[in-house]
């Protein structure tokens, strides 16, 4: 990782991933429940804490767990902390190459998942705008 190339966080409770297949981002449609939080917007892979995982266990279990990869915990590039409602939240950026969209098997929350440009989810009035601006801060961060 460029950044906090050893980190823990003992208090963190969830985290999310900017996932790149090749120039296109990967962004889950949330379900349109009422009672969830973000109902029907463009999501990220990524929630909550299981235990005592670690941010990376997180990370990467709960996209497993929504997307079906299995991402290695090298192919994470940028982590940055930030004050959740709950507790502190962990944003991730990881990069893989186009050919991964063929092995996302889709998990069972969510209407479904997409592959979109960066750009189209900044502008996007679906998107979660505190992931706009994470990914805005990420995507200047790497210039």
């Amino acid at each position: 990782m460029t950044q906090e190339t050893d980190i823990t966080d003992p208090h963190f409770v969830g985290a999310k991933l900017a996932l790149f297949l090749g120039d296109h981002l990967a962004v889950i449609l949330r379900d349109a429940r009422p009672d969830i939080p973000w109902p029907g917007r463009l999501d990220l892979p990524g929630g909550g804490r299981d235990g005592d995982e670690s941010l990376v266990q997180c990370v990467l279990r709960e996209t497993h767990e929504e997307l079906g990869l299995v991402i290695a915990p090298h192919a994470l590039r940028w982590a940055r902390r930030f004050a959740g409602t709950s507790g502190p939240v962990w944003f991730f950026a990881a990069h893989l190459e186009s050919g991964r969209a063929r092995d996302v098997a889709f998990g069972n929350e969510g209407q479904g998942w997409r592959l979109i440009t960066p750009q189209a989810y900044l502008t996007d009035r679906l998107a979660i705008p505190h992931f706009q601006d994470r990914l805005r801060l990420y995507l200047g961060d790497t210039g």
